[in-house]
């Protein structure tokens, strides 16, 4: 099982490096997935440039083409994200609205940040989640900037609890994910005559 970690963040100095880095190397030498690193900042994808919505699956630019290709590649996500203004990056935004069929029936989980753990920005990113038909896991891990950073984020300090619960949610986000390659397994049925 393939599984990518998305760093939500493209801000000069962003919190968020250390923390994508840290749910990978407590990933790391987990038995049942392999877990990639994606940087929104190194992709760098422009502004949805495409003619047509991206639910029809005809990526004009090539840019959105090699997009849908690495998504494709993965069998589940854990977003890594701030919280911006009770919400998440536009960033992200762009990064999920630019293609669809391929973040579809695979599992999502939520690994924010912020004053209060960035927990509005999961809440505002649940819907969109359910909108590309990912199923995002009830497990969060939510890092406060003032308990697991230091000087207001500065420098990432989890508290020790926080590795426990990274754990939990990678056990979910794997299971879901497994379940998740099931229901893309099945064919779609074609109209009834």
């Amino acid at each position: 099982m393939r599984i990518a970690v998305i760093l939500a963040s493209t801000r000069a100095g962003r919190a968020g490096a250390a923390v994508a880095d840290w749910v990978v190397a407590q990933a790391q030498g987990r038995p049942d997935a392999e877990y990639t690193l994606i940087d929104l900042a190194v992709v760098n994808l422009p502004q949805i440039d495409e003619p047509i919505p991206p639910a029809a699956g005809r990526y004009s630019e090539l840019h959105t083409q090699q997009w849908a290709e690495t998504i494709a590649g993965f069998d589940g996500y854990v977003i890594v994200t701030p919280e911006y203004n009770r919400s998440f990056p536009g960033a992200l935004k762009n990064a999920l609205d630019r293609v669809y069929a391929e973040w579809n029936n695979k599992a999502a989980g939520i690994v924010s940040y912020g004053v209060d753990g960035g927990v509005r920005a999961a809440e505002a990113l649940r819907p969109v989640l359910g909108a590309l038909q990912l199923a995002d896991i009830q497990t969060e891990v939510t890092l406060n900037l003032r308990s697991d950073f230091e000087q207001f984020g500065a420098r990432f300090t989890p508290s020790d609890h926080q590795a426990t619960v990274l754990g939990g949610f990678l056990d979910q986000l794997e299971s879901w994910s497994r379940a998740m390659a099931s229901v893309r397994k099945v064919p779609v049925a074609g109209p009834v005559q």
